[in-house]
């Protein structure tokens, strides 16, 4: 399939797509006039790329992965993993802080809350 044709079946600009190559997240075969072509696999492979970047994971982050993606051997696994791993950490930090922020947003919005009811008893 063409460039085109990936970008209706994933739902990603064909912008995006050229920019995943430019980063290593995507490998197209060319024809021999120079158009990209794609396969089946490749819509899997924009879908997992989708995946971690909506998880905040950067490109260059997604790229450490995308040998283990594409030819699997036990070091790239065991890098895979690694990097993984440290992603996981990162998120689940960026977590505990959003929740730490809305539970001092949540007493904000009670103490604003209490003092609105107060001051209407008045």
């Amino acid at each position: 399939m063409r460039i085109g044709e990936l970008s209706a079946r994933t739902g990603v600009s064909r912008r995006s797509l050229r920019y995943y190559e430019e980063q290593g997240l995507l490998v197209s075969a060319r024809s021999p006039s120079g158009q990209r072509w794609y396969d089946d696999d490749h819509v899997q492979r924009v879908a997992l790329v989708q995946g971690f970047l909506a998880a905040g994971m950067s490109s260059r982050t997604i790229a450490q992965m995308v040998p283990c993606m594409t030819d699997p051997t036990m070091d790239r696994a065991r890098e895979a993993l690694t990097v993984m791993n440290q992603e996981r950490n990162r998120l689940s930090s960026a977590m505990d802080s959003l929740a730490a922020a809305r539970a001092a947003l949540d007493r904000l919005i009670d103490v604003n809350r209490n003092f609105l009811e107060n001051a209407a008893d008045d």
